[in-house]
């Protein structure tokens, strides 16, 4: 026991080593998911750290078995002691930031006040749309962020609470604005870019995961091909990387083109092949995870003359919502309606297969089998296919979120011996990389000295003088026809009917903004 002890302390109070890079200045990431989730729901999240400076190596995740099922809270624990200590030597930073979504935030709420050892490596944590609690857990500052769809109300006492409009449970950790309130927290300053593509080489990686358990799929191979965009059909006649996979499911990094289509293929001993299809991948990407589950795939219904897939976006699929309804169609057939995704269900997962082996479909009602279980729904839809594929099947999805229509094609494979997985982005737009441009104009509230009026104010813009304003009480100024890029200072002497003054100095660099700084000059 004192040795295990000993252990863990040694992990989290280990000193960093020469494997750090100093010149990056901000600390290591680890986001712990929810229940069915895995590591992968951070995917978007990464890439917005990326696109604003993280390296790659600053940012982890865990993918555990969240039934605990085959590990308890304390394997869990332990875990992320050992992720915190990784990210520390890799950094070179003394401390953390955690981030945890649903059930996440339980499993990080514990592990922080679990032992003052481990709170002291947290500088920041996240708790995402999860518990609330009557305390910082464990005194460590905490930013809650809470989905504008759920219970209003919640939150957690002394933390900064922040709810995001109109969202649902996973969008409230895997959208742009959720990525906006976590990187200011953490730095202090707004986001310059949201996802910025790359052009030309690549690199993916990841880990096969078998799901929920979350375990490597050991003995399994892992073949990448590059595939046509407009039916799914492998170019070439090698794969870009073979794998043989070990325990923990860890392949590549495997250099591959931004915006071209990729098929995954997992061959795994007495199951159906697996093809996985994203769409293009637009930067290094290496969250990537491949989830083969038989329990969920034997859920289908398999023959030979119709395919069967899953379908994955984690971004809620609603269906029911008038005027900002998500369109997500098989082969030109919306299959995302008031009754197969209503926003109460908060569909992450779609399967179809032809429930009935009748060659028809049925869109009346969900399929009860998959629609029983959380995050999950599916269909009776009739795909059709041939042995061997002769044509391709068509995902198609319309974003609520806005954007064109995006399409992922296949070979119409036949579910009696193929099964198939498309995994949808979370988000619609990237960021151009072009500079941020500030807004021509800029409102202020004026800071005052309580019991006081502000009776004149003077603004100064990068040390000239552009505004002089009276009133007998002054509360708020416009400045107009700022320049929109490059640094900016904003100086506002306000004079109170007392005659003391309040000087405030705001700054800005591109779109980054200071901090202000504020000062008193009492008569």
């Amino acid at each position: 026991m004192v040795a295990s002890v000993c252990a863990v302390a040694a992990l989290l109070l280990g000193a960093p080593t020469a494997e750090a890079q100093p010149s990056f200045d901000q600390n290591g990431v680890l986001f712990v998911h929810g229940f069915v989730g895995t590591g992968g729901q951070f995917e978007s999240q990464k890439l917005r750290f990326m696109s604003n400076g993280y390296p790659e190596r600053w940012i982890d995740t865990i993918d555990y078995d969240s039934t605990f099922a085959t590990e308890s809270r304390a394997q869990v624990h332990e875990r992320i002691d050992a992720l915190v200590a990784g990210l520390k030597q890799r950094t070179g930073r003394p401390k953390v930031d955690l981030l945890g979504h649903s059930l996440g935030t339980s499993v990080l709420q514990e592990y922080l006040t679990s032992s003052p050892e481990r709170a002291a490596n947290v500088a920041h944590y996240v708790n995402i749309d999860g518990s609330q609690a009557d305390a910082l857990p464990g005194g460590v500052p905490t930013l809650a962020v809470w989905a504008g769809r759920g219970t209003p109300g919640r939150r957690i006492l002394g933390a900064l609470n922040v709810t995001l409009p109109n969202q649902t449970h996973v969008e409230s950790a895997t959208s742009a604005e959720a990525f906006a309130e976590y990187y200011k927290f953490f730095t202090g300053r707004a986001p310059a870019h949201d996802i910025v593509p790359q052009a030309g080489q690549i690199t993916i990686a990841g880990r096969v995961l078998v799901f929920p358990l979350n375990k490597g799929a050991a003995g399994s191979n892992l073949a990448v091909w590059e595939v046509d965009g407009g039916t799914g059909r492998r170019r070439g006649s090698a794969p870009v990387a073979s794998v043989a996979l070990g325990e923990p499911g860890d392949w590549g990094p495997v250099e591959v083109v931004a915006g071209r289509h990729y098929e995954f293929e997992v061959t795994r001993p007495g199951a159906p092949v697996h093809h996985h299809y994203y769409e293009p991948f637009v930067r290094s990407d290496h969250l990537v995870r491949l989830l083969e589950s038989d329990v969920l795939a034997n859920g289908a219904e398999r023959g030979p003359g119709h395919s069967s897939a899953v379908i994955l976006r984690y971004k809620e699929l609603w269906g029911d919502q008038p005027g900002q309804n998500d369109v997500l169609s098989i082969n030109g057939t919306n299959v995302c309606t008031e009754v197969l995704c209503p926003v109460s269900k908060r569909v992450n997962a779609y399967f179809f297969s032809d429930r009935k082996l009748d060659g028809q479909s049925d869109l009346s009602q969900p399929d009860p089998v998959y629609n029983a279980l959380p995050f999950v729904t599916g269909v009776d839809f009739f795909a059709p296919a041939a042995i061997p594929p002769a044509g391709k099947t068509t995902i198609a999805i319309k974003s609520r979120g806005g954007g064109p229509t995006r399409a992922v094609n296949m070979p119409n494979f036949p579910s009696i011996t193929d099964v198939a997985s498309v995994q949808l982005n979370d988000f619609e737009h990237t960021d151009t990389g072009a500079p941020c441009l500030r807004p021509a104009s800029v409102a202020f509230r004026l800071h005052r000295v309580k019991g006081t009026r502000v009776v004149r104010v003077e603004a100064f813009v990068n040390g000239r003088r552009r505004l002089v304003s009276r009133g007998r009480d002054v509360r708020r100024i416009e400045l107009r026809k700022l320049a929109r890029s490059g640094r900016l200072k904003v100086r506002i002497v306000a004079t109170h009917n007392t005659g003391s003054k309040v000087v405030s100095t705001r700054t800005w660099n591109g779109c980054e903004k200071g901090k202000p700084r504020v000062r008193v000059v009492r008569r």
